[in-house]
Protein backbone atom coordinates (compact mmCIF):
# COMPACT_ATOMS: atom_id res chain seq x y z
CA UNK A 1 0.00 0.00 0.00
CA UNK A 2 1.13 4.04 -1.17
CA UNK A 3 2.02 6.33 1.82
CA UNK A 4 -0.41 9.14 2.44
CA UNK A 5 0.59 12.05 3.91
CA UNK A 6 -1.89 15.28 4.94
CA UNK A 7 0.46 18.72 4.01
CA UNK A 8 -0.99 21.85 4.60
CA UNK A 9 -1.86 23.43 0.97
CA UNK A 10 -0.29 27.00 2.26
CA UNK A 11 2.47 25.97 4.95
CA UNK A 12 3.68 22.41 3.52
CA UNK A 13 5.10 20.81 6.76
CA UNK A 14 9.14 20.56 6.00
CA UNK A 15 9.46 17.07 7.60
CA UNK A 16 6.92 15.18 5.31
CA UNK A 17 7.96 17.14 2.24
CA UNK A 18 11.67 15.42 3.54
CA UNK A 19 10.12 12.23 3.50
CA UNK A 20 8.03 12.80 -0.38
CA UNK A 21 11.80 13.75 -1.60
CA UNK A 22 13.39 10.90 -0.38
CA UNK A 23 10.40 8.57 -2.15
CA UNK A 24 10.65 10.08 -4.89
CA UNK A 25 15.07 9.54 -5.11
CA UNK A 26 14.39 6.17 -4.77
CA UNK A 27 12.82 5.91 -7.64
CA UNK A 28 9.00 5.93 -6.40
CA UNK A 29 6.30 7.47 -7.69
CA UNK A 30 3.90 9.84 -6.07
CA UNK A 31 0.71 11.81 -6.28
CA UNK A 32 0.98 15.34 -5.82
CA UNK A 33 -1.20 18.66 -6.09
CA UNK A 34 -0.52 21.56 -8.37
CA UNK A 35 -2.18 24.60 -9.34
CA UNK A 36 -4.51 22.30 -11.76
CA UNK A 37 -4.97 19.38 -11.46
CA UNK A 38 -3.29 16.57 -9.04
CA UNK A 39 -0.24 15.07 -10.77
CA UNK A 40 1.64 12.02 -11.28
CA UNK A 41 5.40 12.39 -10.40
CA UNK A 42 8.78 10.67 -10.47
CA UNK A 43 12.60 11.55 -10.70
CA UNK A 44 13.64 12.95 -13.84
CA UNK A 45 15.55 10.21 -16.78
CA UNK A 46 14.13 7.35 -13.81
CA UNK A 47 13.04 4.86 -16.89
CA UNK A 48 11.70 2.48 -14.60
CA UNK A 49 9.56 5.29 -12.76
CA UNK A 50 7.85 6.84 -15.87
CA UNK A 51 6.93 3.25 -17.39
CA UNK A 52 4.54 2.54 -14.01
CA UNK A 53 3.25 6.27 -14.96
CA UNK A 54 2.74 5.51 -18.40
CA UNK A 55 1.09 1.81 -17.26
CA UNK A 56 -1.13 3.75 -14.82
CA UNK A 57 -2.66 6.18 -17.18
CA UNK A 58 -2.57 3.49 -20.08
CA UNK A 59 -0.30 6.17 -22.57
CA UNK A 60 1.13 5.20 -25.91
CA UNK A 61 5.01 5.86 -26.22
CA UNK A 62 3.45 9.23 -28.17
CA UNK A 63 2.37 10.13 -25.21
CA UNK A 64 4.12 13.69 -23.73
CA UNK A 65 5.45 14.08 -20.39
CA UNK A 66 6.02 17.29 -18.77
CA UNK A 67 9.11 18.39 -16.46
CA UNK A 68 7.70 20.27 -13.37
CA UNK A 69 10.21 23.51 -12.98
CA UNK A 70 10.63 25.41 -9.43
CA UNK A 71 11.06 28.62 -11.16
CA UNK A 72 12.72 29.21 -15.00
CA UNK A 73 16.40 28.91 -13.82
CA UNK A 74 16.11 25.59 -15.08
CA UNK A 75 14.18 26.38 -18.57
CA UNK A 76 18.06 27.21 -20.42
CA UNK A 77 18.71 23.39 -19.23
CA UNK A 78 16.10 21.61 -21.02
CA UNK A 79 14.78 24.13 -23.64
CA UNK A 80 15.86 26.45 -26.01
CA UNK A 81 14.63 29.40 -25.27
CA UNK A 82 14.85 33.09 -26.51
CA UNK A 83 14.88 36.75 -24.88
CA UNK A 84 11.05 37.37 -26.36
CA UNK A 85 9.79 34.24 -24.92
CA UNK A 86 11.90 34.34 -21.88
CA UNK A 87 9.90 37.66 -21.24
CA UNK A 88 6.31 35.56 -21.80
CA UNK A 89 7.04 33.03 -20.00
CA UNK A 90 8.37 35.22 -16.52
CA UNK A 91 5.05 37.06 -17.03
CA UNK A 92 3.33 33.92 -16.83
CA UNK A 93 4.95 31.98 -14.73
CA UNK A 94 4.14 30.73 -11.40
CA UNK A 95 0.89 29.81 -12.96
CA UNK A 96 -1.35 27.01 -14.68
CA UNK A 97 0.32 26.98 -17.91
CA UNK A 98 2.58 23.99 -19.61
CA UNK A 99 4.73 25.17 -22.26
CA UNK A 100 5.53 23.26 -25.18
CA UNK A 101 9.46 24.51 -26.07
CA UNK A 102 12.54 23.14 -28.51
CA UNK A 103 14.18 20.74 -25.90
CA UNK A 104 18.28 20.94 -25.50
CA UNK A 105 20.28 17.92 -25.87
CA UNK A 106 20.25 17.69 -22.04
CA UNK A 107 16.28 15.99 -22.30
CA UNK A 108 16.63 12.41 -22.63
CA UNK A 109 15.10 11.54 -25.82
CA UNK A 110 12.18 9.34 -24.53
CA UNK A 111 10.79 12.60 -23.02
CA UNK A 112 10.80 14.50 -26.14
CA UNK A 113 8.40 14.31 -28.57
CA UNK A 114 9.01 11.60 -31.06
CA UNK A 115 8.61 13.99 -34.37
CA UNK A 116 8.76 17.68 -33.02
CA UNK A 117 11.93 17.07 -30.73
CA UNK A 118 9.91 19.18 -28.02
CA UNK A 119 9.28 18.74 -24.05
CA UNK A 120 6.73 20.20 -21.91
CA UNK A 121 7.62 22.92 -18.94
CA UNK A 122 5.67 24.01 -16.42
CA UNK A 123 6.63 26.26 -12.86
CA UNK A 124 3.07 25.70 -10.88
CA UNK A 125 1.82 28.31 -8.43
CA UNK A 126 1.46 25.64 -5.53
CA UNK A 127 3.06 25.66 -2.57
CA UNK A 128 3.67 22.06 -1.62
CA UNK A 129 4.68 21.57 -5.35
CA UNK A 130 7.32 24.32 -5.05
CA UNK A 131 8.58 22.85 -0.97
CA UNK A 132 8.90 19.51 -3.47
CA UNK A 133 10.88 20.78 -6.15
CA UNK A 134 12.99 23.23 -3.99
CA UNK A 135 13.74 19.95 -1.65
CA UNK A 136 14.49 17.84 -4.68
CA UNK A 137 17.04 20.32 -6.58
CA UNK A 138 15.73 19.18 -9.65
CA UNK A 139 12.60 19.28 -11.97
CA UNK A 140 10.08 16.34 -11.49
CA UNK A 141 9.16 14.43 -14.73
CA UNK A 142 4.95 14.81 -14.24
CA UNK A 143 2.32 13.38 -16.26
CA UNK A 144 -1.42 14.90 -14.99
CA UNK A 145 -3.78 12.25 -13.28
CA UNK A 146 -6.65 11.42 -15.47
CA UNK A 147 -7.22 7.56 -15.63
CA UNK A 148 -7.65 5.75 -18.65
CA UNK A 149 -11.16 5.72 -19.48
CA UNK A 150 -11.93 9.58 -18.23
CA UNK A 151 -12.16 12.54 -19.42
CA UNK A 152 -11.09 14.70 -16.51
CA UNK A 153 -8.84 14.26 -14.13
CA UNK A 154 -8.66 13.16 -10.58
CA UNK A 155 -9.80 15.61 -7.56
CA UNK A 156 -10.24 14.15 -4.20
CA UNK A 157 -7.00 12.38 -2.32
CA UNK A 158 -9.08 9.47 -0.74
CA UNK A 159 -10.75 8.52 -4.20
CA UNK A 160 -6.87 8.61 -5.62
CA UNK A 161 -5.83 6.39 -2.52
CA UNK A 162 -8.98 4.04 -3.39
CA UNK A 163 -7.91 3.77 -7.05
CA UNK A 164 -4.35 3.77 -6.93
CA UNK A 165 -3.49 2.81 -3.64
CA UNK A 166 -1.28 -0.43 -4.55
CA UNK A 167 0.22 1.44 -7.79
CA UNK A 168 1.70 4.56 -6.50
CA UNK A 169 4.46 4.94 -3.66
CA UNK A 170 2.93 7.98 -2.07
CA UNK A 171 0.19 9.93 -2.63
CA UNK A 172 -0.45 13.34 -0.61
CA UNK A 173 -3.14 15.41 0.10
CA UNK A 174 -3.23 19.13 -0.41
CA UNK A 175 -6.96 20.12 -0.99
CA UNK A 176 -8.66 19.99 -3.65
CA UNK A 177 -6.49 21.10 -6.80
CA UNK A 178 -10.26 21.52 -9.37
CA UNK A 179 -11.00 20.37 -12.52
CA UNK A 180 -9.58 22.36 -14.78
CA UNK A 181 -6.27 21.18 -16.92
CA UNK A 182 -3.38 23.97 -17.98
CA UNK A 183 -3.47 25.76 -20.72
CA UNK A 184 -1.19 24.54 -23.18
CA UNK A 185 0.70 27.13 -25.43
CA UNK A 186 3.41 26.12 -27.89
CA UNK A 187 6.08 28.16 -28.73
CA UNK A 188 8.81 27.64 -32.02
CA UNK A 189 11.85 29.20 -32.25
CA UNK A 190 10.70 32.39 -33.69
CA UNK A 191 8.89 33.16 -30.34
CA UNK A 192 5.58 32.44 -31.91
CA UNK A 193 2.66 31.24 -29.97
CA UNK A 194 -0.16 29.14 -30.44
CA UNK A 195 -2.78 27.55 -27.78
CA UNK A 196 -2.90 23.69 -28.09
CA UNK A 197 -5.48 23.17 -25.13
CA UNK A 198 -7.28 26.18 -23.36
CA UNK A 199 -7.49 25.32 -19.44
CA UNK A 200 -6.95 27.39 -16.19
CA UNK A 201 -4.73 29.38 -17.40
CA UNK A 202 -5.88 33.22 -18.81
CA UNK A 203 -5.04 33.76 -22.33
CA UNK A 204 -5.42 37.74 -21.95
CA UNK A 205 -2.17 38.02 -22.71
CA UNK A 206 -2.58 37.03 -26.20
CA UNK A 207 -5.03 39.93 -27.13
Amino acid sequence: MSQFFDIHPDNPQRRLIAQAVAIVRKGGVIVYPTDSCYALGCLLGDKQAMERISRIRKTDKSHNFTLVCRDLSDLSTYARVDNRTYRLLKSLTPGPYTFILTATNEVPRRLQNPKRKTIGLRVPDNAICEALLEDLGEPMMTSTLIMPGNELPETEPEDIREALGKQVDLIIDGGNCGLEPTTVLEINDDGDVSVTREGRGSLAFME
